[in-house]
């Protein structure tokens, strides 16, 4: 006889997943793993000073300055100051730093319709060299000045905090302490404001003669060059550290050997500050950049960790729901 055969009872049912299901739950965490990654790798990276920059800023306001023709100081003049910043993109590239060139010019009434820095009241060349992360100085590349330092100067650090910082004066010749001093909107945009002052410093000397410094009877004389700056105040973007509006109170004068008093203003500049187009212009790059840095730094990293906990969710319910009934056996 045939052997009796027990009849076939359906098979519990096998958990699959659908291909659409794993690749939504594969999505999610691709991007949770992603959101980490733009806060913490690709933010920093950047956070680079530019290279390829061309930028002018003006500053303007009243003040003196010392005729060379009239022997005599002018008061109650227009002084511009024109500073044009232009990057050495081949030095950056070969250095790996931010390298910088630097012209600025200080003109009077008379000087400033010639617009040829050769013939300006004032003008200086520098070269900056600077690390692209920190914004630290860094001594390569031909820099001018060779002696330099301090946290800021065309610009501040990345993330400037509300805190003191080591500010750069090319005519000082060393850096200055300024400090916070809360915030101020420039063009409707809000910046973290930093002031300070300048003590008067002898910073040189220069060969004119006697007479002009109240020594008559000494022909040419070395005379003693001060510098001093009674109000300098920057206001800073604070993710970007770029300056969007700076004003400075400069005072150059002349002082006979070892004399405490001054005898000559060179120049003597009173609240000479960004122009509004400046000011616009400077707040126009600052917004954009610090727009993008928000955007790797916070938008693009917050948005993919939540589309990938939605879809992460989504995915595994999904996998978890799929189900095909298992065959039975014959």
């Amino acid at each position: 006889m045939p052997a009796s055969g027990k009849s076939a009872t359906p098979s519990a049912a096998a958990r699959t997943a659908s291909p659409p299901s794993l690749a939504v739950l594969g999505l999610g965490v691709f991007l949770l793993v992603l959101a980490p990654l733009l806060a913490w790798y690709v933010e920093p990276r950047a956070k680079v000073t530019p290279v390829d920059v061309d930028v002018t800023t003006v500053f303007t306001g009243t003040g003196s300055y010392f005729d060379t023709a009239a022997l005599r100081t002018r008061d109650r003049q227009k002084i511009t100051i024109t500073r044009h910043v232009l990057g050495d993109v081949a030095a950056s590239e070969r250095s790996g730093r931010a390298v910088w060139d630097v012209s600025t010019t200080v003109d009077t009434p008379r000087t400033l319709p010639l617009k040829d820095p050769r013939k300006a009241f004032q003008w200086t060349t520098e070269r900056w060299v600077t690390d692209r992360h920190s914004n630290a100085p860094v001594h390569c590349c031909a820099e001018a000045p060779t002696r330099f330092d301090g946290d800021a100067y065309l610009k501040f650090p990345f993330d400037v905090q509300k805190k003191s910082y080591r500010w750069w004066d090319n005519t000082l010749g060393a850096a200055v302490p300024l400090r916070y001093a809360g915030t101020r909107h420039v063009q409707g945009y809000e910046g973290y404001r930093f002031t300070g002052t300048v003590a008067p410093t002898r910073t040189g000397s220069r060969q004119v003669p006697g007479r002009l410094v109240g020594r008559g009877g000494q022909g040419q004389i070395q005379a003693e060059e001060w510098y001093a700056n009674s109000g300098i105040e920057l206001v800073v973007e604070q993710r970007t550290g770029r300056i969007i509006h700076a004003a400075i109170s400069p005072l150059k004068t002349l002082r006979a050997p070892g004399s405490r008093r001054d005898a000559v203003v060179l120049l003597r500049g009173r609240q000479l500050e960004f122009t509004p187009a400046t000011q616009r212009a400077q707040v126009r790059l600052a917004k954009a950049d610090s727009d993008k840095l928000a955007l790797v730094g916070r938008t693009l990293p917050v948005g993919t960790a939540v589309a990938g906990g939605v879809l992460a969710v989504a995915g595994a319910g999904w996998v978890a729901r799929g189900r095909r009934p298992g065959r039975g056996a014959k």
